[in-house]
């Protein structure tokens, strides 16, 4: 039996609009991929394809953390996320579910990229699970449903919050705020009390992690709503 493909997409931009790096956030990739790579084949794409951007912020933030050492070391991950295919190269029909890795960088590339609008979309129509955690939704905040709404409108999403993007001083740093835009298309936001707290919202086809604090609670949403199907 051929094991079901999952993709996670991770941004191709590597700079804010300060100057400084970005790219994407290793925690949102490592602690996801490893609640579901014994159960799926993972494969990696991005705009450019190749190796994607890191955010070197999150290096030093979780040089510490157990997972994110794994990951950066983990040559079958490594395999992937720095090889990563076009974006224009995937078909939707290879894979269960589409996962997009925060980091700011969703909100300059992938926000706007035709193809990655196309690939959500029939992700979407086909009924597979379209995920994505912290600035990740940002990828999805043009994508529609068949009856041309926004994928958000009437349901519950969450996001990196704009207090937390407030008190890491890159409000003004990024094309929009992701909290902002999606209440905008008439999501049902939500969020933890505390900044920096967990939440995960699983509305249908769509799950959402807020933070890198949710990323491994995100990843096991998402196993849990593959298995249900």
């Amino acid at each position: 039996m051929t094991t079901k493909k999952i993709l996670f997409v991770l941004t191709s931009h590597d700079k804010l609009l300060n100057g400084h790096p970005t790219g994407w956030y290793l925690p949102e990739a490592a602690h996801p991929y490893y609640v579901l790579e014994d159960h799926f084949t993972i494969e990696w794409a991005s705009p450019k394809g190749g190796k994607a951007p890191l955010d070197p912020s999150s290096l030093e933030q979780f040089n510490d953390d157990v997972e994110c050492k794994k990951f950066l070391s983990d040559n079958k991950a490594k395999q992937g996320y720095e090889n990563t295919k076009k974006l224009n190269e995937i078909n939707a029909n290879d894979y269960i579910a589409l996962i997009y890795v925060g980091g700011h960088g969703p909100c300059f590339d992938l926000a706007e990229d035709k193809t990655n609008i196309q690939l959500a979309e029939q992700f979407w129509k086909q009924g597979k699970i379209l995920s994505a955690v912290c600035h990740g939704p940002a990828a999805l905040v043009n994508v529609k449903d068949e009856n041309g709404k926004s994928i958000f409108f009437g349901r519950k999403a969450t996001s990196f919050s704009n207090e937390e993007e407030e008190q890491v001083k890159l409000t003004n740093a990024i094309p929009f705020l992701v909290e902002t835009r999606i209440k905008q298309l008439g999501a049902h936001y939500e969020k933890n009390d505390k900044p920096w707290g967990p939440h995960v919202t699983v509305d249908g086809q769509l799950i959402l992690g807020a933070n890198p604090a949710s990323a491994h609670d995100f990843g096991l949403a998402i196993l849990n709503a593959i298995n249900k199907k």
